[in-house]
């Protein structure tokens, strides 16, 4: 509005305090408190005592509401529009630095939600030619889109995307050469007959949940139910028993017997 027309708006005496909040966009109060802090006072009052704001006083508001949309604190933005023409510019400088600094914030956290939404649909943040790089030529990139469809719809699957959103290959890569270095202990422990219930066996058990226990928390009575999984799911134990053959149902025994030692009934135990 320009002054002429607020001029005419105004009356000779101005808007009053209510005119001027509804044309601002704000409310009484607000008009009330920058009065009392001396950031827009009005230039008039009427013989009642009454606000009356000028076509200035309502442009000096406006200017106010454009300095606090970009972050400006009250004192700071008298502090501003009092100053002379010539200092404008430093305080303006340095809120656009302030500015840049907030966007680089919030651009770093829509990287973060778009790696998290990401990982949750694909599983796994590295192409198909990473992933057999890192995990070997017996991993099958289908594996992890597999596990999603299976499992996309719960609590450790939403656990296992916020953490695998964080994970850089070299991430991949150490959990990948731990997994190798277990999967060799546990063959080598089957093939020279270690038994189940065995403290040995047991720290084996023990090492293989910490291993799930990175992508998802894994209770030992989740860790009973993968045990059987491995045995009974026709890939799981292909891909266990080509480790050692009989690795599979081996180590649903260390499981169990790892649990029953813990408390937990294996023949009870439930995802939970």
């Amino acid at each position: 509005m320009t002054d002429i027309a607020m001029n005419d708006a105004a009356g000779p005496g101005g808007l009053t305090v209510g005119a001027a909040a509804s044309h601002a966009g704000v409310t009484v109060r607000t008009l009330h408190h920058w009065d009392a802090i001396g950031l827009v006072r009005p230039s008039g009052r009427t013989d009642g005592g009454y606000r009356l704001y000028s076509a200035a006083d309502v442009a000096r508001i406006h200017r106010v509401l454009i300095y606090r949309e970009l972050g400006l604190p009250l004192d700071g933005i008298g502090e501003l529009l009092d100053a002379p023409t010539a200092d404008l510019t430093a305080p303006l400088r340095q809120q656009r630095t302030q500015l840049l600094d907030r966007i680089s914030r919030l651009q770093a956290m829509v990287d973060a939600v778009d790696r998290l939404i990401e990982a949750a649909n694909v599983g796994i943040l590295l192409s198909a030619e990473e992933q057999v790089a890192i995990f070997g030529q017996r991993w099958k990139p289908s594996w992890a889109a597999g596990a999603r469809d299976r499992w996309g719809g719960t609590a450790q699957w939403a656990q296992y995307a916020e953490r695998a959103a964080g994970m850089a290959p070299e991430d991949w890569q150490r959990i990948a050469d731990d997994i190798a270095t277990l999967e060799n202990d546990l063959a080598a422990a089957e093939r020279t007959g270690v038994e189940p219930g065995s403290a040995e066996a047991n720290a084996l058990a023990e090492r293989h949940r910490a291993s799930i226990a990175v992508y998802f928390d894994c209770t030992l009575s989740m860790h009973v139910c993968l045990g059987r999984k491995y045995a009974a799911d026709p890939g799981f134990a292909a891909y266990y028993d080509a480790i050692e053959p009989g690795l599979a149902g081996w180590l649903r025994d260390i499981i169990d017997a790892n649990a029953r030692d813990q408390g937990i009934d294996p023949d009870s135990a439930t995802w939970t």
